[in-house]
């Protein structure tokens, strides 16, 4: 699969002397669905205003389909969308007037149709005629995704889409872009709802105070980094561990009625084998066992907090 944006040593000092970003280099793929995750204030919004154009980076360089985000800034923009995570339009102008606004600003010809079947996707073809200042927050939400699909990007950012907005429109945004993705268009997202990063993202890229700290697949991230912990309900309460079961990976729950043994995923030999033969050495029965795997913000938090 080939890459459809790439960032290469990306810097970004502001004139008060913070650095929000450190020699940032990152491929997309083209057609994948990228998250970027990260505490507050750990340069994501930051690096997507750079590639939008809307911040100026101190140093590096960007190319967005072999478009250089600098000498070419016109063609490279064009194929970017955004949604942004403030309200950015014009709250007394029309949804159908802003949205075909912004099919022309990027130099693309009038295309009613494609707006009008937008607008049907998004919810928002009943609305069309208000203007944004009536609309709800979700509504808004909804223009903003409109106004960056008019130009029929091939490169979507989405900065924090779903805070704040209802539980349907979540669900509608997440299945509009996987027919997106399906497209071939390329999503880039930043969320707090790390378990939508977990469901939706090919990839995962992990940014803490400017520094990227990791880019991973999925499904290897959560391999490599995940634990899983085995519970063993036992047949009788212990009052304590026997001296050889006595170890940092191995816990005695507090009523005495159930073991947790913690373990990583990446390695080879889990142990549980030698812990549940180890029991029934020591004399010990239980009666049911229980798998747990980490979640993927248990994941970040741990990198982050190691990082720090």
């Amino acid at each position: 699969m080939s890459d459809i944006l790439t960032l290469e040593g990306v810097e970004k000092t502001y004139d008060t002397g913070f650095t929000a970003l450190t020699d940032v280099n990152l491929s997309i793929r083209r057609g994948e669905i990228f998250a970027l995750l990260g505490p507050n204030g750990a340069g994501k919004t930051t690096l997507i205003g750079i590639v939008c154009g809307l911040v100026k980076a101190t140093a590096g360089r960007i190319i967005a389909d072999s478009h250089d985000i600098q000498r070419d800034f016109r063609q490279a923009r064009k194929l970017i969308g955004l949604v942004p995570q403030e309200l950015s339009v014009n709250i007394f102008e029309s949804v159908w007037d802003t949205v075909r606004f912004s099919r022309g600003l990027f130099g693309c010809p009038a295309d009613d149709a494609y707006i009008e079947q937008l607008l049907k996707t998004l919810s928002l073809w009943d609305k069309k005629d208000a203007r944004i200042m009536a609309l709800s927050g979700g509504m808004k939400r909804r223009v903003l995704i409109a106004k960056a699909l008019a130009h029929q990007p091939n490169i979507l950012f989405l900065d924090e889409p779903t805070a704040g907005v209802d539980v349907e429109l979540r669900r509608d945004m997440w299945a509009m872009i996987r027919r997106l993705r399906e497209e071939g268009v390329t999503i880039i997202l930043t969320t707090h709802y790390i378990e939508e990063a977990e469901d939706m993202a090919d990839r995962i890229g992990v940014i803490n105070k400017g520094k990227l700290m990791l880019v991973e697949e999925k499904n290897a991230l959560m391999r490599e980094l995940g634990r899983k912990s085995l519970t063993v309900f036992l047949s009788q309460p212990l009052a304590q561990l026997p001296a050889s079961l006595t170890r940092d990976d191995l816990q005695l729950a507090e009523d005495g009625t159930s073991l947790t043994y913690r373990y990583s995923t990446a390695e080879a030999d889990s142990g549980v084998s030698e812990l549940l033969a180890q029991l029934q050495h020591a004399g010990i029965s239980y009666q049911d066992l229980q798998t747990r795997q980490s979640s993927l913000e248990e994941i970040f938090v741990s990198l982050v907090e190691e990082k720090a």
